[in-house]
């Protein structure tokens, strides 16, 4: 992962601006990741009009995003999810996590496939790819309108749950449909019940379970809280690295799974209501990265995909909205009516519907999209279109749906 000197110092000089401009975006209710967008966007016209190139390519972005940054996200998620609270509302998260998800998927890919695929030539493996990309949900963005706005915890805690798990499910379902993609045999529909699919979820979190595991036995006997953050780093990269590269399993499902049981012992540790400074590291470390992320998707946003791409862009916002849509109010709802779960009302469906925001884990993998991939750009496109949507439409109307909603 070779990133020119001058692209880091460019990153910093980003960031600085997103910083100060920040309280601005807080008075627009806009969120930080809007800003960031914005700021990556006009640092990057402007080096173009000064016909500076920064020498960033796909392969850095693929390199950077999915082996540094989304690790650090997804264990910072999962480190602070309680799966004391998670128990109630077990049934409800599963259903959200895999069924709503693998039809949210299913009928955003066949709307993507109908609305572009004359005019791109998109092929049904590429449209099940951007179908999944597009329905990994991240609340970060309105994890703190609901906290202000007084919202349920328990719908906050749903929409957090959700998130966490279905990202990881995504990433392994993309990573596999873009392996058939790229060797021609994407077409086949039923890839994301496959043996393989189940094997490499499984046996990542198996490999996190134990190293995590292994992590808070060290965590155990370390009392110096630096030493413990550094443990804890090191055991989430550790999960990562030999789940993905030493046994060819999902390195992502394997943080998730190792960052579940390290905030479980943190829980259970916990002396207070004070965070700790393990978990303030992790929300440093977890800030840092999405902020990242988002200003390579500014700095990597032309003004040329607005305009040669806006239907690709229009067609991703449509057909993620309505899959969105038919995978809760279709399946949650019935679903949350089974025995042993929790009731979810209307109401609360309609919340984790426009709540479902589309953000890192989206933006990710688009961002590693690999050139080889035919269509690429028209799938990357799509997903700027429905993360733009997501930060600038979405989030800055929930707290409008909510009073409408008395939530």
């Amino acid at each position: 992962m070779d990133i020119p000197q001058h692209v880091i110092g460019f990153f910093i000089v980003l960031m600085l601006a997103a910083l100060l401009v920040e309280p601005l975006a807080r008075r627009l209710h806009l969120p930080f990741s809007a800003v960031l967008v914005l700021t990556g966007l006009a640092g990057a016209q402007v080096l173009v009009a000064a016909g500076i190139d920064l020498g960033l390519r796909w392969f850095q972005f693929h390199d950077m995003v999915l082996y540094v940054l989304l690790p650090v996200i997804v264990f910072e998620a999962a480190l602070t999810l309680d799966l004391r609270q998670v128990r109630a509302d077990l049934v409800v998260l599963a259903v959200l996590a895999l069924p709503v998800t693998l039809v949210s998927a299913a009928v955003t890919a066949a709307l993507f496939l109908a609305g572009t695929g004359h005019a791109a030539e998109v092929g049904w493996g590429t449209a099940l790819l951007a179908g999944t990309l597009l329905s990994a949900t991240d609340p970060a963005a309105v994890l703190d309108l609901f906290h202000r706005a007084g919202v349920p915890h328990r719908l906050s805690l749903l929409a957090e749950g959700e998130s966490l798990f279905n990202s990881g499910l995504v990433v392994v379902a993309a990573g596999l449909l873009l392996e058939r993609v790229l060797d021609g045999t994407g077409g086949d529909g039923g890839l994301l019940l496959s043996g393989r699919f189940v094997w490499l979820c499984a046996g990542g979190a198996a490999v996190g379970a134990l190293i995590g595991a292994g992590t808070v036995a060290l965590l155990e006997r370390l009392t110096d809280a630096v030493r413990q953050g550094l443990a804890s780093l090191t055991g989430s990269y550790l999960a990562f690295w030999v789940a993905h590269h030493g046994l060819g399993l999902s390195g992502i499902m394997a943080v998730l799974a190792a960052g579940l049981i390290v905030g479980l012992w943190r829980r259970r540790r916990r002396s207070g209501s004070l965070p700790s400074f393990l978990e303030e590291l992790w929300a440093w470390a977890a800030y840092a990265a999405n902020a990242a992320l988002f200003l390579l998707v500014g700095v990597t946003i032309s003004l040329t995909m607005f305009r040669e791409h806006w239907l690709a862009m229009l067609v991703g916002i449509g057909a993620a909205l309505a899959g969105r849509a038919v995978a809760v109010f279709g399946v949650l709802g019935p679903a949350a009516r089974l025995p042993g779960a929790r009731p979810v009302t209307l109401a609360q469906q309609a919340v984790l519907f426009w709540g479902g925001l589309r953000g890192a884990v989206t933006t990710a993998l688009a961002l590693s999209l690999p050139l080889a991939l035919e269509d690429w750009l028209t799938v990357q496109s799509a997903a700027y279109g429905v993360v733009l949507f997501t930060l600038f439409v979405q989030a800055p109307t929930l707290p409008l749906l909510l009073r409408r909603l008395r939530l």
